[in-house]
């Protein structure tokens, strides 16, 4: 495995928006094109609020991160990564365990066109990138035995993926076939859009995926909880974003104006 593996296609296209750049657009990044503002700007003005949840989104990664370095854990394979933002996953961890071993793993050739940013590991530890899409989990895992250890244990990392994946599409199923694959006393760090809280602005918000051809699947806390049943859920469980292990972390600006967050975070071990 390479740190510029290009399987799918390294192709951007331009021509209509996508979630991970549009995410980055909210962020306040310059890795976005006209067409991904236009619709930012749309889903702005149904929820002005997006970017404090865009924000509040990577703290949670941030702190589940440590958590888990916390716990021994010195392997993580992040499917989903989006374009770089600063601290990246490896940089959490590493602060912690200098020789954490990283897999950034995305389908999005515009992440390959940054992945250089993803690639700078601590001498002690290691990061990788490959470009692959999750709902190819036995791809993923078959690249990602050639940098991490299968015999000990690893944290997949899905932050904001999911509800990009149908039930039609199995996500459910992709989860399992993920975890199936990886040792005892691995876990799961997952984070998941839904409309539970703001169920008018959700509906809103689906049609306008809908008609961008982006499928959206945000999900209430019943059917986040499901892709946990294999799974030890760690105190609290499935929470809301800000409120998993607040003290790990510093609070997002504005969040406080932002109540319920409408996302849900969780760490599950596999037993």
């Amino acid at each position: 495995m390479t740190g510029h593996d290009a399987t799918p296609s390294s192709r951007i296209d331009t021509s209509k928006p996508h979630p991970a750049r549009m995410y980055d657009w909210w962020l306040g990044g310059k890795d976005n094109y006209p067409v991904d503002e236009e619709m930012g700007r749309q889903l702005l003005a149904i929820e002005p609020r997006i970017p404090i949840m865009a924000r509040a989104n990577r703290a949670f990664m941030h702190r589940a991160t440590r958590w888990l370095a916390g716990q021994g854990v010195r392997q993580f394979l992040d499917i989903g990564t989006g374009i770089p933002t600063a601290p990246n996953l490896h940089q959490v961890a590493q602060q912690i365990a200098p020789d954490a071993r990283i897999v950034y793993c995305d389908n999005d050739p515009i992440v390959l066109a940054h992945a250089e940013a993803l690639l700078v590991s601590t001498p002690e530890g290691s990061t990788e990138y490959l470009q692959a899409d999750v709902r190819d989990p036995e791809t993923i895992i078959e690249r990602a035995r050639e940098a991490l250890d299968f015999t000990r244990p690893i944290a997949l990392s899905l932050i904001a993926l999911l509800h990009f994946v149908p039930d039609e599409d199995g996500a459910y199923e992709l989860v399992d076939r993920f975890m199936d694959a990886l040792p005892s006393g691995s876990y799961l760090m997952l984070s998941h859009g839904t409309g539970q809280f703001t169920r008018e602005n959700a509906d809103e918000a689906d049609d306008l995926y809908k008609k961008s051809g982006i499928t959206l699947a945000l999900r209430d806390r019943h059917e986040v909880e499901r892709f946990f049943h294999k799974l030890d859920l760690v105190e609290p469980g499935v929470a809301v974003l800000d409120t998993w292990h607040p003290e790990l972390g510093e609070p997002v600006e504005g969040q406080e104006d932002f109540q319920p967050m409408p996302g849900f975070g969780a760490v599950a071990r596999k037993a």
